[in-house]
């Protein structure tokens, strides 16, 4: 059979020696033979002081005798010439007698490590059970209680005597089978259980139960039997809620960093502060957030709040009020945060002004308690957030709301940062939208349709524009550039550029020379620019294309004459598909990026086919990273063809071409402007060439008049009878020679056009009451909707517009 070494008392470790009152050895323990070091036949006869290391010493260990029971300590000469401790004990045998050869005494001894080894584990254990700060419990074999040093929970709700009941007889049943699983894993294996949790409540006093860190280890016979199982158990309520709380804050403040909507921001508040901390959560913003607006001061008398999250229930549509709800509320719930019902411990005036308890917000539910804490940012009300408690959880108290508080105080800045993003971006985005066109247009001469991704989709802002401008004559420009950069300061310039385009546009200058004069423009706001940052005139100014580089492609189409121009400033050329269904590139020859200054621009021109579609686009959509400009190029023609942008609607079109074509992210702005060329038939222009002769202003009358009879607008004959009379008059007082072309357009309008060879430009003037003449071109602009004249490579054009009948 197996035997302990730790037991002293154990007949393997005691040594017994059976002594008379001389201190004579009569019989000893096999054991004696092994603590002494010595045979049995060794020791008996022999005196005690003999056996000491000091025999000297004997007196003086008699003298610390205490009684007829007695302890001591000792050094002992082993057989080898060694020492070794030992503690005795002396029992009598027998009443001491007066003659001290006839007493006996039993003599019981143990080494001093194995005794000192025992008195500590006893000490221990008896401290074990004497202290309170550690729960400390032992089971038998069949988990029922046999020892506890002090009551199992910290609260009432318990029997007073727990010898020989189980768990479930006064914990909640799933409570008692979750620790009662984990003991029994514990005796089956021998696995010692270290520090889990786990949640007890008393079946008479549930409550809300208490977490305890449970560790538990198996005991043993000395043989190796079990015996039953040992539970540590510590309350260690308070801080997992404080960590729970801290894990909470933490949690929040990694969450609410993560979007910039106003929206998601309050919902992800919500969704943090349930479960963990309430059932239920509520999110209410003021009014002035959503409108990007300041929202008023925190001492403002009333505030009107919208319902913007809510978290806790699976339907929330029986939220009161719903999300998107707004609701009035008093400036007593601004500013601070409070509770209710009041906290235990709480003074009376703790909730002076503050308001009653919220109405539960489902219709019915059981609240237990509610706290709410404002939203506050410098000195503003952006909201406010609410959380209740249901069921048997505990109310909230004073560390709660103080969470709360905090956890507020956080997202309102994240909050605050939302609506002042959202403002400028609204600011940004209306300022783009207001510089760039409607994305489809119809004219006489094009249909276009277009699509534009700047690369800062959030802010929505970039250098890219295009536009479709309406010229005289039923012409059409149209325009694409890209001012490098992005952000703000790359709207400002485009926004320049195309305010000059527009306005260089309306002189109808050729494609080169528009392209000139904005080359100029460009340079002029480089020097401005470069003289503004270096703070003093004459200072070295940055490249032109660092500072306000750009590119431009500008285009105009005449639905008469079918006739194409276009010049290009450092601009990728544009994609023409034809009719039969063929793409290509026009050739055209790109010349200087604007700001770069005296170099020419190059004129193209060409016939294109009444149907056909031209793609003006930025280099963002064929520039590839690590890919060849060329295969960009014509990846796009390809993807026009098969997209059929013959047939389809140029605004489908251009969402497919640009969702295949470009890149995600985006690496730079992407704009595309497709346009499907018309013209204008035969049968609704007329063109005559008239002599220098004032005879045939008559037959030019006689020819407007017949010419709008065919066309059945003789509601118009006697003004544009009357406005060609005094074109043609001008044209030939003033042209000094040459042929006079007289040319009629009916498209949406009815267009009047005179030609002479004289690059001298008409100027109205108020005639005096005694002058004779001056008053033609008064005349003309009050019975037209529109006039103008532009230069040509021949000489100049006036031109005028009326509205057809009907018309709106």
């Amino acid at each position: 059979m197996a035997r302990s070494n730790e037991d002293p008392l154990d007949a393997g470790n005691a040594a017994g020696l059976l002594v008379d009152g001389a201190g004579t050895i009569l019989g000893c323990t096999p054991a004696a033979e092994t603590l002494l070091t010595r045979p049995a036949e060794d020791l008996c006869g022999r005196r005690l002081p003999e056996l000491l290391a000091d025999p000297a010493g004997w007196p003086g260990i008699m003298a610390r005798r205490d009684g007829p029971v007695w302890e001591g300590r000792v050094a002992v000469r082993e057989a080898g010439g060694g020492e070794s401790d030992i503690v005795f004990r002396v029992l009598p045998l027998a009443p001491e007698q007066q003659d001290r050869g006839a007493s006996r005494f039993l003599l019981l001894g143990a080494p001093w490590p194995l005794v000192v080894r025992w008195r500590q584990d006893h000490a221990f254990m008896q401290e074990l059970f004497l202290q309170e700060r550690v729960g400390f419990a032992m089971f038998d074999r069949e988990l029922r209680l046999v020892r506890t040093n002090t009551q199992l929970l910290p609260y009432t709700g318990l029997p007073d005597d727990l010898g020989g009941l189980r768990l479930a007889e006064f914990l909640w049943s799933e409570d008692a089978r979750v620790i009662e699983e984990r003991l029994r894993d514990v005796l089956a294996t021998g696995t010692p259980l270290v520090s889990m949790d786990a949640l007890v409540r008393t079946r008479i006093e549930p409550g809300t139960g208490r977490i305890m860190a449970l560790s538990a280890f198996r005991l043993q016979e000395p043989d190796g039997r079990v015996m039953g199982v040992t539970a540590l158990f510590t309350d260690v309520t308070d801080q997992r809620s404080a960590q729970e709380r801290l894990d909470l804050l933490h949690r929040a403040t990694a969450v609410l960093g993560n979007s910039l909507s106003v929206a998601e921001t309050t919902q992800d508040l919500a969704d943090v502060l349930v479960p963990v901390l309430a059932d239920l959560a509520a999110v209410d913003i003021a009014e002035a957030v959503f409108a990007h607006e300041e929202p008023g001061p925190a001492h403002q008398r009333h505030h009107v709040l919208r319902r913007s999250a809510v978290a806790g229930t699976a339907d929330r549509q029986e939220i009161v009020p719903r999300v998107g709800g707004a609701l009035r509320v008093d400036i007593s719930e601004a500013p601070r945060g409070h509770v209710w019902p009041r906290p235990a411990g709480h003074g009376p005036d703790d909730t002076d002004g503050a308001p009653g308890p919220m109405p539960p917000p489902v219709p019915g539910l059981d609240v237990r308690s509610g706290m709410s804490a404002p939203l506050r940012a410098r000195g503003k009300l952006l909201g406010r957030v609410t959380a209740w408690r249901t069921g048997r959880r505990r109310p909230f108290g004073a560390d709660d709301l103080a969470l709360l508080e905090e956890v507020a105080s956080r997202a309102a800045l994240v909050v605050d940062n939302a609506r002042r993003y959202a403002r400028e971006r609204h600011a940004s985005v209306s300022l783009q939208r207001s510089l760039l066109p409607p994305t489809t247009t119809e004219t006489a001469a094009v249909q276009s349709a277009s699509v534009y991704h700047p690369t800062d989709a959030a802010g929505g802002v970039s250098g890219d524009w295009f536009d479709v401008i309406p010229l005289s004559s039923a012409r059409v420009a149209l325009v694409v550039g890209d001012v490098v950069g992005h952000g703000l300061q790359a709207t400002a310039m485009m926004g320049r550029l195309r305010t000059a385009v527009r306005t260089l546009a309306d002189l109808d200058l050729e494609p080169d020379e528009l392209l000139t004069h904005l080359d100029d423009l460009v340079s002029q706001l480089t020097i401005e620019s470069s003289t503004y940052e270096n703070g003093a005139a004459g200072s070295t100014p940055q490249s032109a294309y660092d500072s306000f580089g750009a590119t431009c492609l500008y285009v105009t189409y005449d639905p008469v004459s079918r006739q194409c121009a276009m010049a290009s400033a450092g601009h990728p050329p544009p994609a023409l598909l034809a009719p039969d269904g063929t793409a290509r590139y026009v050739d055209v020859s790109p010349g200087p990026p604007l700001g770069v200054g005296g170099l020419p621009f190059e004129p193209v021109e060409l016939e294109i086919e009444p149907g056909s579609v031209l793609a003006l686009y930025t280099d963002g959509l064929v520039e590839r990273p690590r890919a060849d400009l060329d295969e960009g190029m014509a990846a796009l023609k390809k993807r026009l063809t098969t997209a059929n942008a013959l047939d389809r609607p140029l605004r489908d079109v251009g969402r497919e071409v640009v969702a295949d074509l470009a890149p995600s992210p985006l690496s730079d702005d992407v704009t595309l402007l497709l346009a499907r060329t018309r013209a204008v038939s035969a049968q609704d222009s007329a063109r005559w060439v008239l002599e220098p002769d004032p005879a045939v202003v008559a037959d030019a009358r006689a020819l407007v008049v017949r010419q709008l009879s065919r066309w059945g607008l003789d509601e118009l004959a006697f003004t544009t009878e009357l406005v060609a009379s005094e074109l043609v008059t001008n044209a030939i007082r003033y042209a000094g020679g040459g042929p006079v072309e007289l040319r009629l357009i009916r498209t949406s309008t009815l267009i009047c056009e005179v030609s002479d060879p004289s690059s001298t430009q008409p100027r109205m003037r108020r005639a005096r009451a005694t002058e004779e003449g001056g008053r033609g071109l008064f005349l003309i602009a009050q019975l037209t909707e529109r006039w103008g004249s532009r230069y040509t490579r021949h000489g100049k054009t006036i031109w005028t517009e009326q509205p057809l009948p009907g018309s709106s």
